[in-house]
């Protein structure tokens, strides 16, 4: 995203509208090749839950998260993203009618105290820049919704054909923002043009559509142990390209990360079961 954005100056090329919708139009046009086959197999009761989880799922938080890092640092918006199984468990709650348990909710709990703590970590900045971080939260709510729709309603579609109608329904939508955006217009054949568009299409092939393929394969394989080592990783990840870019990472932000992780790790813990042996 930084890459889309920004010149090796840290410029403005790209706008938040223009990153984002190139991301998802290249994660679209990637996945046309099994579109057809998706179609097919796809059941027509379930088109609507999948197009829906690709808007819920990758279109909104992509332009979420790009606006967001126009004014907040990546860091702290990798950080934040560690919210999401929070969420994914307050959203089963109220939308889904999942069971919760006290566990759980004490999970929440804590994570939101460090959330409070992340966002105070930067007081004083000024209040527009706190205001941003509520794009990404608003994002990894949306993330949540998504979990369970997916585990809800799409448990018997094949990952691969969730991913090939998902993204390529978002083409047409891409192409509007584009287009009203006014990104056709612009110089595109001057070089910051063309590696910032390079920059947005690769995150959008391999940042969004060959990963989530993979993320829903290993999921299905290695279970929720995966999912847990992702939560646990995505944020260090953005803390170290926080690092390269001089980003200003306090230590209050990195006590708040360690909160927010032992939130995670409250609610989804589960104390493993050591089968005793019959004598």
């Amino acid at each position: 995203m930084k890459w889309g954005l920004y010149d090796a100056h840290q410029q403005p090329v790209l706008s938040a509208y223009h990153v984002a919708a190139l991301r998802m139009l290249s994660s679209g046009i990637v996945m046309l090749p099994f579109l057809f086959k998706a179609l097919k197999e796809i059941p027509k009761t379930v088109v609507g839950y999948v197009l829906l989880s690709g808007l819920l799922g990758s279109f909104f938080p992509a332009f979420l998260f790009c606006i967001a890092e126009t004014k907040i640092d990546g860091a702290l918006a990798g950080s934040l993203n560690a919210l999401t199984p929070l969420f994914v468990i307050i959203t089963g709650v109220l939308f889904f009618k999942i069971a919760t348990s006290k566990q759980k909710i004490l999970g929440v709990i804590i994570g939101i105290i460090g959330c409070a703590l992340l966002t105070y970590a930067d007081h004083s900045r000024s209040l527009g820049y706190i205001a941003f971080t509520g794009f990404v939260i608003l994002a990894t709510i949306f993330y949540g919704i998504n979990v369970n729709m997916v585990q809800k309603k799409l448990q018997g579609v094949r990952s691969i054909n969730i991913a090939a109608l998902a993204f390529a329904g978002l083409i047409p939508a891409s192409l509007f923002v584009l287009f009203f955006t006014g990104y056709f217009q612009l110089p595109l054949s001057e070089t910051k043009y063309v590696y910032s568009t390079s920059s947005s299409c690769i995150l959008g092939i391999l940042g969004t559509a060959v990963a989530s393929i993979l993320f829903y394969m290993l999921v299905k394989r290695a279970g929720g142990l995966f999912a847990s080592l992702v939560t646990y990783g995505i944020p260090f990840v953005a803390i170290g390209w926080g690092i390269y870019y001089q980003e200003r990472i306090s230590h209050l932000q990195v006590i708040a990360l360690v909160v927010i992780l032992l939130g995670v790790y409250v609610a989804n813990y589960q104390k493993s079961k050591i089968p005793v042996p019959k004598s």
